[in-house]
């Protein structure tokens, strides 16, 4: 598919600042459509809170997550003291893309809706892409099935050791993922092979993301390292991140955001790793970039704690994330919009390891914002995207509605 690339504007761009803190898998309520997906009733937050409440998110209550939530169910007990809200922006989104996976998310709310969903592979690939890959790579791979990724490791970490067979695995997301103990397969090796796949993998097998999954340790004790690469397309029409750079907006990103966009449009990456150093790369960024865009995933919440079903540590990380993003709020200056939503769901508490498909928060806060505004369910998770360019002043994206007066 062509890919049309937005040509530079020439007005000087505005002294503003929109920043993105993506909480990977934070979901807030099954779609209409989650039944499909086999995910009618997920809810994410919600039954994290009320799994594991009282919590104390005294930042995001006051910026309304409290009343967010009661769009699926209130839950008003399930943490201490809310507070006044803030004068700001609360709402949720709602997914036209079809799927439920990181790639899709990502783009709908830079502004490109996927019509159709990625290939998944329930059986595992088939041989017309198995065999070039293990002829690219020149041996034969273990697995080949659907799995939880740290399950995998410990039941084939072994064999991978003995024979030095990568492990290949997906899930029911659009993934082909590799794993490679380090000492067997080092990781620029494994990111080689990555690259071979994702040659491979195009066409009716194009899946959204080629994944290497490095890992260390004995038997028993393996452990994924912070290696992790993904290898995406690039999405197929311009998204916000063109848009800032194409406006002459400095695009920092942190994490996996980089490669989930393909490196396009980014002038800006920082590799982050777990939430806290996520978290310390999105505050470098602040003090040191004073406009343009940034964008952070804090993945732990999907990887570490919904894909497995631990309702106790993703309610953990979220109070560790309210006690940074107080933090954050004390930094921001008077011509920066922050931004706290989810790419999908990853309800801990639900059967099975995979994503949830459902709604994402909307939050959108600043030091100029000077009224309260209940936004109620967005038709799209672009409006997002389409709010960010209208607060960087940059043309209307394709696709979504900006929800700022």
């Amino acid at each position: 598919m062509t890919r049309r690339i937005l040509e530079p504007e020439r007005d000087e761009p505005s002294g503003r600042r929109a920043i993105i803190a993506l909480l990977d898998g934070a979901g807030v309520g099954s779609l209409p459509d989650a039944g499909a997906y086999g995910d009618a009733g997920a809810n994410t937050l919600l039954h994290v809170l009320a799994a594991e409440g009282p919590l104390q998110l005294p930042h995001l209550m006051r910026l309304g997550l409290g009343k967010i939530l009661q769009l699926a169910g209130n839950n008003r007990a399930a943490c201490s003291s809310e507070g006044p809200l803030e004068a700001g922006y609360y709402g949720r989104a709602a997914s036209r893309s079809a799927g439920k996976d990181s790639t899709s998310g990502h783009w709908e709310l830079a502004g490109v809706i996927m019509t159709e969903p990625f290939p998944v592979y329930p059986r595992g690939f088939p041989p017309q892409v198995i065999k070039p890959f293990e002829k690219a790579i020149g041996r034969r791979v273990l697995g080949n099935v659907p799995a939880q990724g740290t399950q995998i490791i410990e039941d084939l970490g072994e064999p991978h050791l003995r024979t030095g067979r990568p492990i290949v695995y997906t899930s029911a997301d659009s993934v082909f993922q590799i794993a490679a103990h380090e000492e067997i397969i080092p990781p620029e090796e494994l990111y080689r092979w990555c690259a071979s796949a994702r040659e491979i993998l195009q066409g009716e097998h194009a899946v959204g993301r080629v994944i290497a999954r490095p890992f260390s340790g004995a038997p028993g004790t393996f452990k994924r390292t912070a290696g992790r690469k993904d290898f995406s397309l690039s999405p197929p029409g311009p998204t916000l991140l063109d848009a800032s750079a194409a406006g002459g907006y400095p695009v920092a990103v942190i994490g996996k955001v980089a490669d989930i966009f393909n490196h396009c449009g980014v002038t800006v990456h920082r590799p982050g790793g777990d939430n806290e150093a996520t978290a310390a790369a999105l505050l470098g960024l602040v003090k040191e970039i004073p406009r343009g865009l940034l964008w952070a995933n804090f993945g732990d919440f999907d990887t570490l704690y919904g894909h497995r079903n631990d309702s106790r540590g993703f309610a953990l990380a979220l109070e560790r994330f309210d006690r940074f993003l107080g933090t954050l709020l004390e930094l921001l200056l008077p011509g920066d919009l922050l931004f706290i939503t989810a790419d999908h769901g990853c309800d801990p508490t639900w059967p099975g390891t995979d994503h949830t498909r459902e709604y994402v928060p909307l939050i959108a806060w600043g030091p100029s914002v000077k009224r309260n505004r209940a936004l109620g369910t967005r038709s799209s998770f672009a409006d997002l995207g389409a709010s960010c360019a209208s607060w960087l002043q940059l043309p209307p994206l394709e696709n979504g509605r900006s929800f700022l007066s």
